[in-house]
Order: C-alpha cells, then sequence, then structure tokens
C-alpha cells in the first residue's frame, strides 16, 4: 500500500497519509513519497485546492524517531535533504492548501500544517511542536512559520516549553481557520476548499503568491509584483469571464486561465 494516497474529485485533491499504525510519522519514505505527490498535485490543472489529511487515530506525530535512532552523521544530513525537500514541494505548491488535522498534530505533523495555506482543526486536535524535549530543532519551517503566525513572544513559549495546543486555542491565535467535531472533520475541510473553488483559479494562485511575498518583500518591490500580477490577470480568459457572469447574473464558469 502507498505511504501517501491522492483522491481527486471536484476539482479537489486529498492528499493522505496513509501511515495509521505509526500515527503517520514522518520516514524517509514517507518524505520522498509525499514530495513526490505534491509535485504530482501542482502539474495537473485539475485540481484547483489541495487538502492534507491523515488516515488512522492522528494527522502525524512527526519525524519517525525510531528510523533516526540508529543515525550517522551522514544519514542525519541525508534525511534532512529529503525532508527539507518534502517541505518545500508543500510550501512551493502552486495550488492553495489545506490541511485538515487531527488527533496527535506534533513535531513535524505541525509543520506541515504550518505549510499550508489554510487550517481546519478537529475539536480535541493536540498541536506542538516538541523537538527541545528530545535535543532537536523544529527545522521544518516551524520556528519561523509560527512565529511569523503568532508573534515572536507566543511563538518562543511554544517551542521552548513544547507546550501542546488545543483546537481552540489554535482558532484564537489565527493558526487554525475553522474548527469542527472530529467527525465532520472531512466535511468541513472539503466545505471550505470548494469555497475556494468558487474563486478564479487564476487569481488565487496569484494572490498566493504576492501574499507570500509580503513576508519578504520590502513594500515598494511588493507593490510593482502586485501590480505584474494584475497585469497578468488582466489579460486571463477568467477576468474575462467573471465580469461577464456578473453583467449576466449567474455563477461564472472559470477557465483556469
Amino acid at each position: 500500500m502507498s505511504l501517501v494516497s491522492l483522491q481527486v474529485k471536484d476539482d479537489i485533491g486529498v492528499i493522505t497519509l496513509e501511515r495509521p499504525e505509526a500515527l503517520n510519522a514522518i520516514s524517509s519514505s514517507v518524505a520522498e513519497s509525499l514530495r513526490e505527490v505534491l509535485r504530482e498535485v501542482g502539474s495537473r490543472p485539475d485540481i484547483l485546492v489541495a487538502v492534507l489529511t491523515g488516515a488512522g487515530d492522528s494527522f502525524c506525530v512527526g519525524a519517525d524517531l525510531k528510523e533516526r535512532g540508529n543515525f550517522e552523521i551522514d544519514d542525519w544530513y541525508s534525511n534532512r535533504r529529503q525532508i527539507s525537500g518534502m517541505f518545500q514541494a508543500l510550501r512551493e505548491l502552486p495550488q492553495p492548501s489545506i490541511a485538515a488535522v487531527f488527533g496527535w498534530t506534533l513535531g513535524g505533523g505541525f509543520e506541515l500544517a504550518l505549510s499550508c495555506d489554510l487550517m481546519v482543526a478537529a475539536e480535541g486536535t493536540r498541536m506542538g511542536l516538541p523537538e527541545a524535549g528530545v535535543g532537536l530543532l523544529p527545522a521544518g519551517g516551524g520556528t519561523l512559520l509560527l512565529a511569523r503566525m503568532v508573534g515572536i513572544r507566543r511563538a518562543k513559549e511554544i517551542v521552548y516549553t513544547r507546550r501542546r495546543l488545543e483546537a481552540s486555542e489554535g482558532l484564537e491565535m489565527g493558526l487554525v481557520t475553522r474548527s469542527a467535531p472530529a467527525a465532520e472533520l472531512q466535511a468541513t475541510a472539503l466545505e471550505l476548499a470548494a469555497e475556494v473553488c468558487g474563486s478564479s483559479p487564476v487569481v488565487v494562485r496569484e494572490a498566493k503568491r504576492l501574499i507570500e511575498a509580503s513576508w519578504s518583500e520590502p513594500l515598494p518591490r511588493a507593490l510593482e509584483l502586485e501590480n505584474e500580477a494584475w497585469a497578468r490577470v488582466i489579460v486571463t480568459e477568467d477576468r474575462a469571464e467573471g465580469i461577464a457572469a456578473f453583467n449576466d447574473k449567474r455563477s461564472p464558469r472559470w477557465r483556469n486561465r
């Protein structure tokens, strides 16, 4: 059985970590499999939104520490390249991504969720970065992304103390987009994905790039990028269809071009 599966329906690609017996711990093989699936998703115009979730009782407990228990230094560096490639593929996915998390969502699992554009969390979810308790650094982008999302002091407290956050607390902090009872998690994530699909895919992709650029670019340069994105959008079929649909008082039929 594949370690990571992909199911596509109604323009939504659902990516599932398929290692429930290990609480979807990220082994080297899982990292490679997820990166391959993400590359496939990124290349498919029929997928407008990606939903990332896990099989079993928990979304993902992070790195496979049993595998790492026998690592030599060279193994650590090799694994680092694999893990970094996985996170990079997720962050650079052209389509918007939604993490649907539940149960234990820790370490690299929490970093996967932080790397997505939006997050839906089931009630009872426990999220956190416990790496400092085993002598490791959260280095899948978690320290940086968390600080950007909740502020520096709060991020320091969460990383330093290894504190677990509940879904309700994540919602209050702005980490979690929506929360739902566990039985309704999948439906809530798909509902959110469908709402995103109602917007022009061209515009959503451009907006994603611009919002990400706002973290790293000075405002004058970011405004230049915004102007360039506007120029790309204004000549698209989606722009023409959107205006026509508005004037015809009907729902737009997006061309994704």
